[in-house]
């Protein structure tokens, strides 16, 4: 079911426009049933609401509706913050637009949309009521964003919509993502290292994890799982040496001491920085730890919210590592959730988490946003393995 993906594996689609565009309609249109309050008062909606929903063929997507791009005074500023933190995971933007047309409003809307290379689709609602102008259709044209007409009221035009979105969504979104089947060959064994501390969740493993063993079992491999303090017992109980050791991070270089050169080594996170952002790029972020300066911030940032442990891994942890291994006085600022800070240039790094609760789209443009303002990035594994000393055994199962 639908409802049942993780977070960060469903495409985000997300509705736009004024207020009183009749986004809420469309969302309640689109789900088939009701999600969103409808009134016929502007700014009804206040905080995004999210639908998941099977778009087939496409499979689980998450449908959000936001308050209007136009809102006003303090508490509309706020509602407008919120909504474009949502634009920031969205793959898909339906720009809705209301029987007014296409007005100053709705053109800077997809102007931005388009400068932050989010797929656009413009949706002339209120179809019912009003057609739609053929100066608003030449816009479209000449601005080369498609557009569909709808009357979420009247139920007409739903399912063009649904097919349009289907047709929209870059091909990269909708093949299915490599985690680490293409390591592997059916039959081969799969080593994975859990260690079991204060940070891990209780009676279960983490869903990076959970993801890497699902799939290790769809390529018909065997997958076998230990803490680290029974890796070497396991090792010697093999018949032959596995194909691969997927390893958690924090014990990384006490498994690289363990498992033989000639096994080749990685790591969860590694896999995730591949599976939801650009490895190399981040393997070269990582390569950035020395170069930094004393004095200089790092950019310590989480796509979740949680109640950080005594030790927690990027707060404590990792801060503690790169200040050993650089030898330099540095200042560590940490940003969790939906929360990115704008003033990025004033870091000298980014350190980003695996992104296993959010999505591909947030994590890329997260990435790119880093990179064109100059900021070296990387994710928590890839510079932890960095500054343990391993990082080139541990990205060279993937030719870097």
């Amino acid at each position: 079911m639908s409802d049942k993906a993780p977070r960060g594996e469903r495409l985000v689609i997300t509705l736009v426009g004024r207020r009183n565009a009749g986004k809420s309609s469309l969302i309640n249109a689109l789900a088939g049933q009701q999600i969103a309050i409808v009134s016929d008062v502007p700014g009804t909606t206040t905080d995004p609401v999210a639908k998941p929903y099977e778009l087939l063929p496409l499979g689980p997507v998450t449908f959000y509706d936001t308050a209007g791009l136009d809102d006003s005074g303090e508490l509309g500023e706020m509602r407008v913050r919120s909504a474009r933190k949502v634009l920031a995971r969205t793959d898909v933007a339906l720009l809705v637009v209301s029987e007014a047309g296409m007005e100053e409003a709705e053109k800077r809307m997809l102007a931005d949309l388009q400068a932050m290379e989010i797929s656009a689709l413009v949706v002339f609602n209120k179809q019912d009521i009003a057609d739609v102008r053929p100066e608003d259709v030449r816009f479209c044209h000449e601005a080369g964003v498609r557009h569909v007409q709808v009357s979420s009221v009247a139920q007409k035009g739903i399912s063009e919509l649904k097919s349009a979105i289907v047709e929209m969504v870059p091909e990269e979104l909708k093949a299915d993502p490599v985690l680490v089947s293409d390591l592997i060959s059916e039959g081969d064994t799969v080593l994975c290292v859990v260690p079991i501390d204060l940070a891990a969740p209780k009676g279960r493993l983490i869903l990076p994890q959970v993801q890497v063993l699902r799939d290790v079992l769809d390529a018909d491999a065997m997958g076998m799982v230990v803490k680290e303090r029974e890796l070497e017992a396991a090792l010697d109980k093999l018949v032959s040496p596995p194909a691969l050791v997927i390893t958690d991070s924090q014990v990384v270089l006490k498994v690289a001491g363990d498992v033989d050169d000639d096994i080749p080594m990685t790591t969860f996170s590694t896999l995730f920085a591949r599976y939801k952002g650009d490895l190399e790029l981040l393997v070269r972020g990582a390569r950035a730890i020395d170069s930094l300066r004393d004095g200089d911030t790092v950019l310590m940032c989480e796509a979740c919210s949680h109640h950080a442990v005594a030790d927690d891994i990027g707060r404590v942890k990792i801060p503690r590592w790169i200040t050993q291994y650089t030898g330099r006085e540095l200042s560590f600022e940490m940003y969790a959730g939906h929360d990115f800070p704008e003033d990025l240039e004033r870091y000298a790094l980014a350190v980003h988490c695996g992104g296993c609760m959010t999505n591909r789209a947030e994590m890329m443009r997260r990435i790119r946003e880093c990179t064109r303002r100059g900021v070296p990035v990387t994710n928590y594994g890839v510079a932890i393995s960095k500054v343990q000393g391993v990082l080139e055994r541990v990205v060279a199962p993937f030719g870097l």
